[in-house]
């Protein structure tokens, strides 16, 4: 009966009048979650017959925690959407309707995309035009986790080079109609520092970084530390509790790749991403710290890559004439090289409640896994030489594994993007305090081949003799050779033996004496020998993660519902 209760309270009239919208008469009807309108004339039509079908085509909804702002028309905004031809019918509906409210929502369009959509409803009295504005707003303002004052890093030198002309043409105008306040600072490579030590963050609601991955890694790093600083913890060492950032991150993609932006919303659309920001969305993510003998190196959220992909990214280094082709042109010189390198790998299972990277079961809105946070004794197991995941008791113990590996990869979410719709691991969830650890050990070209192309189709990844992949909390890895090297050794072709000519077979592979590098998220780690702890829900970003589609038309299906029992009322005008 409470349910019950909460269910008719929730949906219970609080505003219904008869208003003209595109000078045809609607009614509109306020309750606690949906502003909803429809056709007065098919409303007297649908009781002679009309299907259902009709009657939901012309019946629309917009949640209200999806409306981004309301407010008081005026007589330009109104001329300014007319045609000439219909100036002169505009102009004798406006005198017998002088006044006029708009209201911005979110609509929902094709591969993840929101657009800000408009409905001007007009009237004949100023007291109801204002009672509309005044009650919306004042169910607005119950959204709390809505941002009224931002901090917003542009990097006017990305990979598009474009971040300004995003910014201040797409988003914008977009915080300013939601009437959010927004300190922009235009300087590449100063976020970081910023954040660090000048940024007076308790002004803020949230800090929005408009660029590419690199961007967002700059923000991710200051933002992080300047907490740990303040909360006067010690990020070098590595069983710290590291204290979670009480400002959320805003990514506006103007990069490269934009990997995070696109594992998080689903698409690399600016104009999505703003309204996510402006509805005030929040999800959780994990973040990688990387430590080497209780030194702090780098934070990470996406990938951690040795062997392959820490080639790929060494050498490209060395191309950034080249723009964003380097990576390409990089990485067939690395796959024709086919090095291997050796070196033990050593990790913490995840519990097993927590699912598998291979149990099809992808990270989505409103994700059941991410939900469940892992048990903070989990951080204190003992390390184990045995190859063996649990012991008599059942407790979980740490598995060692050597041998020859191609690449060694560390996923904390799907890395999905456009390039790869799948990622490198399909299965990776965003905020489950979990990281996927792949290793692909020493094999032919050929297989080495099927095995990446898998990751631009359908199939199985993971499904090869040559590859296995843990969910993990904790691992570290020491190269069989693990001399120190500094970036400037790692970037000096002279210095870096990684690469040898290509082998003669496809069977065999260049061993190589020295060590190959780790891709932290786009960035080298100076060190190859490193401790990786996950760090369950440490950053929260202005996002909700991606919806299925099946999730949209469930969305849709609850609006429809909601618009469909208009049941009558008296009109309060």
């Amino acid at each position: 009966m409470t349910r019950l209760n909460d269910i008719m309270e929730k949906h219970a009239r609080l505003l219904s009048s008869k208003l003209f919208l595109k000078r045809r008469q609607v009614e509109v009807v306020l309750n606690r979650s949906v502003l909803a309108w429809r056709d007065v004339e098919k409303s007297s039509r649908r009781r002679s017959g009309i299907s259902n079908i009709s009657q939901t085509a012309h019946s629309h909804a917009a949640l209200l925690c999806e409306i981004v702002a309301v407010r008081k028309t005026e007589d330009d905004d109104q001329e300014d959407t007319e045609t000439r031809r219909s100036q002169k019918k505009a102009k004798q509906h406006s005198e017998q309707h002088p006044y006029a409210l708009t209201v911005s929502y979110v609509r929902r369009t094709r591969q993840h995309q929101w657009r800000c959509s408009d409905a001007t409803f007009h009237c004949a009295s100023q007291g109801l035009c204002e009672q509309w504005i005044q009650v919306i707003n004042e169910q607005l303002s119950l959204f709390t986790n809505r941002p009224k004052s931002l901090l917003v890093y542009i990097n006017p030198y990305g990979g598009k080079r474009q971040g300004k002309r995003i910014y201040e043409q797409k988003v914008a105008p977009l915080f300013r109609r939601a009437c959010i306040s927004a300190d922009v600072i235009e300087r590449a490579n100063h976020a970081r520092d910023h954040l660090k030590t000048e940024a007076n963050l308790d002004k803020y609601d949230g800090v929005v970084c408009v660029g590419g991955d690199g961007m967002f890694s700059e923000v991710l790093h200051g933002l992080v530390t300047r907490t740990q600083t303040d909360k006067g913890v010690d990020q070098n060492q590595s069983e710290a509790e590291l204290v979670p950032c009480s400002l959320r991150i805003g990514i506006i993609p103007a990069g490269s790749t934009d990997c995070i932006c696109f594992a998080t919303v689903g698409t690399n659309d600016p104009v999505t991403s703003a309204l996510h920001i402006i509805v005030g969305d929040s999800q959780p993510m994990d973040v990688c710290s990387v430590h080497h003998n209780n030194i702090f190196l780098k934070y990470s959220v996406s990938l951690l890559g040795y062997g392959f992909y820490g080639d790929v990214l060494t050498d490209s280094e060395r191309k950034r004439w080249l723009g964003p082709a380097r990576y390409d042109l990089s990485g067939i010189k690395t796959f024709l090289s086919h090095n291997y390198y050796e070196g033990t790998i050593s990790f913490l299972p995840a519990e097993d409640n927590m699912g598998n990277p291979r149990d099809k079961l992808q990270c989505r809105s409103g994700c059941g896994v991410c939900q469940h946070k892992p048990s903070s004794k989990d951080t204190h197991c003992e390390m184990s030489e045995e190859k063996e995941k649990s012991d008599k008791d059942g407790s979980r113990v740490w598995s060692q594994i050597r041998g020859k590996f191609i690449a060694i990869n560390a996923a904390s979410m799907s890395c999905a993007c456009p390039r790869s719709p799948k990622g490198l691991s399909p299965s990776a969830h965003l905020a489950d305090g979990t990281t996927d650890l792949i290793l692909v050990r020493k094999c032919s070209r050929l297989d080495f081949l099927r095995h990446l192309l898998r990751h631009t189709n359908k199939e199985d990844q993971f499904d090869h003799s040559f590859v296995e992949v843990h969910r993990v909390q904790k691992f570290r890895f020491q190269p069989r050779h693990h001399e120190l090297v500094s970036l400037e050794d790692l970037s000096d072709p002279q210095k870096k033996t990684g690469f040898r000519p290509i082998c003669s077979t496809a069977t065999t592979c260049n061993y190589t004496s020295a060590h190959s590098s780790w891709n932290c998220d786009g960035e080298i780690l100076s060190h190859a020998a490193i401790q990786v702890s996950v760090r369950c829900q440490l950053i929260r970003l202005f996002a909700r993660g991606i919806e299925e589609q099946q999730q949209q038309q469930q969305h849709q299906c609850v609006l429809e519902d909601l618009c469909a029992p208009w049941a009558p009322e008296p009109d309060t005008h």
